[in-house]
């Protein structure tokens, strides 16, 4: 009694879960729900109505069997063809006995036991499926939220990927923007670092200018002097041709023209040595060529000290110095590059004078003597060309012995200085494959090296 509608109920009331869980089918879900409603109506049309109880009944497997047919047909349905297989032996053993109760009752009485059994043993099949339909739901269910897991882990993982391309793509065009523009940060650097180069190139032609007129100035005035002397004898051998032959002195004439061969002689010396001056004052202003030349050190050593002293003196009048010389005239010619070592030796003698006259503008006044002293010295020892500049100056302190050949570091007064002399100096020696060093001690003075391969 109630078997085929109670059954109809469950298994449209299952198979609607079943699918809404797996998979949304709303037309389905619709079916579904009617065929709900049906199996309660067939229920209680069944409670209520002995007579047409049967008939009800037959109704509810032919519902049944049609769901039947529709479950086991349609691959949609898969998921609960478990439960149906199930069910199936306990719905046919119901309906035989349905249809042997009331079409054969004595028949009925002689097959009770029989249907019976088959009842019971339709019953564990029943259980025997529900339990592995429920096993296996378990695990597909597990399955499902591994699946879904993965498929979340996946999404995030691809999330990341596409934040962490957005963040590379952000970041190579921040690097790229940064490497414009350190780039036109270099480059205005550089040319930055070409004007003061000049500048300090123009600062030590500055220095030399003065002592350039100066010591051109000497071998002006003798080109001058002898020039106007051999004009004058000239004139007087004219004045002694033009007598009458007896009257002229021959002894004379020849003293005469000796004395003007000799003024053209001194007179071509001092012309070289003024054009010596004004090549030495191109070189200086000049780019380095980086050609290097066989040069006489101790001439190029002398020529700038002169040069610097003088230049010194035309800016201030007052200010003397002594200067000592001690040349090893055995060095002979070296291969440099004679712009570069000249601007070493001009401001290291430089930077010498300008210490020896602080020193004196401080003692000004006061009852210490002292006598400013520059000097240069070069010898020769083993395989290399040393040249040593000293003062008596006042040192340089410990605090920035170290930092005194590093660029734009300087210890001039703001517009007296670029910082670049000494860095510069550094560089040229090192280029060469020598050492510039220093050796100083406050209050007593200081002694640069400069060292050079032969």
């Amino acid at each position: 009694m109630f078997v085929p509608s109670i059954v109809l109920l469950c298994l449209f009331a299952y198979s609607r879960k079943k699918i809404r869980i797996i998979k949304p089918l709303p037309k389905w879900d619709y079916y579904f729900k009617m065929g709900v409603y049906i199996a309660i109506g067939l229920i209680i049309a069944e409670a209520l109505s002995d007579q047409l109880r049967f008939y009800i009944s037959l109704l509810s497997y032919c519902f049944l069997f049609s769901l039947f047919f529709l479950l086991l047909k349609q691959r949609i349905f898969k998921p609960v063809v478990t439960v149906v297989y199930a069910v199936i032996p306990i719905v046919i053993i119901s309906f035989v006995e349905k249809i042997i109760e009331n079409f054969s009752p004595l028949g009925y009485k002689n097959w009770s036991n029989f249907i019976d059994n088959a009842a019971i043993i339709g019953f564990i099949w029943l259980g025997g499926l529900l339990f592995f339909n429920n096993k296996q739901s378990k695990a597909l269910e597990k399955s499902r939220v591994k699946l879904e897991e993965q498929e979340k882990e996946l999404q995030l993982t691809e999330k990341l990927k596409a934040e962490l391309e957005i963040q590379v793509v952000e970041r190579t065009a921040a690097l790229t923007a940064q490497k414009i523009e350190l780039e036109h940060t270099l480059a205005e650097l550089l040319n930055t670092q070409k004007q003061l180069i000049q500048s300090e190139k123009m600062a030590s032609l500055g220095e030399l200018t003065a002592g350039i007129a100066h010591e051109i100035q000497n071998p002006l005035n003798f080109v001058n002097n002898f020039s106007e002397v051999s004009t004058e004898m000239i004139k007087e051998i004219q004045d002694e041709r033009g007598k009458a032959l007896g009257e002229r002195d021959e002894a004379l004439e020849n003293d005469l023209l000796k004395d003007i061969s000799e003024n053209m002689m001194k007179i071509n010396h001092h012309g070289k040595r003024a054009a010596d001056i004004v090549k030495g004052m191109l070189q200086h202003s000049r780019t380095s060529s980086g050609q290097k030349e066989l040069t006489d050190i101790n001439a190029l050593a002398d020529e700038y000290l002169r040069l610097a002293y003088h230049g010194l003196r035309a800016k201030d009048k007052s200010f003397n110095a002594t200067m000592k010389t001690n040349f090893d005239e055995s060095i002979g010619k070296i291969n440099i590059i004679p712009q570069d070592i000249g601007r070493v030796i001009l401001n290291l003698i430089t930077n010498a004078f300008y210490v020896v006259k602080q020193r004196q503008d401080q003692i000004l006044g006061t009852l210490e003597v002292y006598t400013p002293l520059v000097s240069i010295s070069t010898s020769k020892k083993e395989n290399k060309i040393e040249i040593v500049i000293s003062d008596n100056g006042n040192g340089i302190p410990d605090s920035i012995k170290d930092k005194i050949f590093q660029p734009f570091f300087t210890t001039k007064p703001t517009g007296q200085g670029t910082g670049l002399g000494l860095s510069l100096s550094y560089d040229m020696v090192k280029a060469h494959g020598g050492e510039l060093k220093v050796e100083t001690k406050e209050g007593v003075g200081s002694e640069f090296m400069v060292s050079l391969p032969v």
